[in-house]
């Protein structure tokens, strides 16, 4: 990797772990290296492998790419989706009813629905 990119990594890496309260020796565990080793990597005395974003991501459940562009998520214009609402709508029997508000909504609320 150039050493922009490594940089840049270095500085995502950082922000990473302040934002998700982690220590040096968690992150380090995360991408499969030492402490010492994680260390020498955040002075840019030892290249960031890209062995160590993908173990990173996999113990961080994001992305590598995500790690790439953080605190911004890598979408892709198709993968948008416009938020929507649904409307369930379900005609049940009395008893059927109660049962389901119960399950729902607990003991308490089913005199509320029933009125």
């Amino acid at each position: 990797m150039e050493i922009e990119v490594q940089q840049r990594l270095v500085h995502n890496i950082y922000k990473i772990m302040r934002d998700r309260k982690l220590t040096q020796v968690a992150v380090a565990g995360y991408m499969g290296t030492t402490p010492s080793q994680f260390s020498r990597i955040l002075k840019g005395e030892v290249k960031l492998q890209l062995e160590h974003i993908a173990n990173l991501a996999i113990g961080l459940s994001m992305r590598e790419i995500d790690i790439f562009t953080y605190p911004d998520k890598y979408v892709r214009s198709n993968d948008i989706q416009e938020p929507f609402e649904a409307i369930l709508q379900l005609k049940l029997q009395k008893e059927t009813k109660e049962q389901v508000l119960k399950l729902v909504f607990g003991d308490n609320n089913i005199e509320i629905f029933n009125k």
